[in-house]
């Protein structure tokens, strides 16, 4: 993803803090009274790693707006805005699900959609985006964010997070029992000692970033899908190709929070940086598109 995004970063404070405190409660003590208890361990991980992924789904919409500074429009008080909120609710009632929140935020061309559920969303778009682009082609981006709501994709991330989280606490205390053990030496009958907790917490932020691969592969893969769904709400894959040239011939959006990009529609990266990457190049996504009709 663009990464580190704020799901992430959020998913990954809250896993080191559970860790950090059950560890203070003595739990790591219990795991390892007699060995590692494998067993107790998985189901340990489980719980930790996916509350961690929970609690960022849940307050996704909610870190958007205080990230993005995003303003909910309520009541709209220009045309553009009741075309805005005229266009998603159209786009929402295509595609099954209930109105979402709209909201503008001051920034470059971009939009995101958030939420816990597929009927309390949030779909935000940026002045810049409001600005640089024509109507035909900011609909097809709302189409593009409608779609990723339809298809569920925040709540298919929180559960591929929360199984990566789950190996990650997994595998950090597996490697900190062996270092403390083999390599520290300890055997200490009253548990693991600083060498485990530390390695531990290490791991934890080592194998964290690694496992975001497996997340950026997931948000990669949601943006094609993201974009055929905006083909077919909109009736034509023509709208979704303009929107994406367009973008592609803009300056990158760098008044986005860094945090939050890997939920906008604008991205790419290339080499090594492509495997954290939320998106794929814009030429990947039209060519996706040209070829599926």
């Amino acid at each position: 993803m663009k990464r580190i995004v704020l799901f992430l970063a959020t998913n990954l404070a809250v896993v080191l803090v559970m860790s950090v405190v059950l560890s203070l409660l003595g739990v790591n003590r219990y795991l390892t009274a007699n060995g590692l208890n494998l067993g107790m361990l998985m189901m340990y991980s489980l719980v930790v790693g996916f509350t961690g992924a929970i609690i960022s789904l849940l307050m996704s919409k909610q870190m958007a707006k205080w990230s993005t500074g995003a303003h909910v429009i309520d009541a709209p008080s220009t045309s553009t805005e009741l075309w805005l909120v005229d266009t998603v609710k159209r786009l929402a009632d295509r595609a099954g699900i209930a109105m979402p929140e709209v909201a503008v935020y001051e920034g470059e061309p971009n939009a995101f959609a958030t939420g816990a559920f597929k009927n309390s969303a949030l779909v935000a778009v940026s002045t810049g985006l409001l600005q640089n682009m024509t109507r035909e082609e900011v609909e097809a981006v709302l189409g593009h964010e409608i779609a990723h709501v339809a298809n569920g994709d925040m709540v298919t991330l929180t559960l591929i997070q929360g199984v990566v989280n789950t190996f990650v606490v997994f595998l950090a205390r597996v490697v900190g029992y062996m270092i403390d053990r083999t390599v520290l030496r300890n055997n200490d009958d009253r548990g693991p000692g600083i060498g485990y907790m530390v390695t531990v917490f290490v791991c934890e932020i080592v194998f964290g970033i690694l496992a975001s691969m497996i997340v950026a592969w997931f948000s990669r893969y949601r943006e094609f899908r993201a974009d055929a769904g905006s083909a077919k709400l909109l009736g034509n894959p023509q709208q979704m190709v303009k929107a994406l040239a367009r973008l592609g011939g803009l300056e990158p959006p760098e008044s986005m929070p860094q945090n939050f990009k890997s939920f906008g529609i604008n991205g790419g990266r290339s080499g090594f940086a492509a495997l954290f990457s939320s998106h794929p190049p814009i030429e990947e996504r039209i060519a996706a598109l040209r070829g599926a009709y």
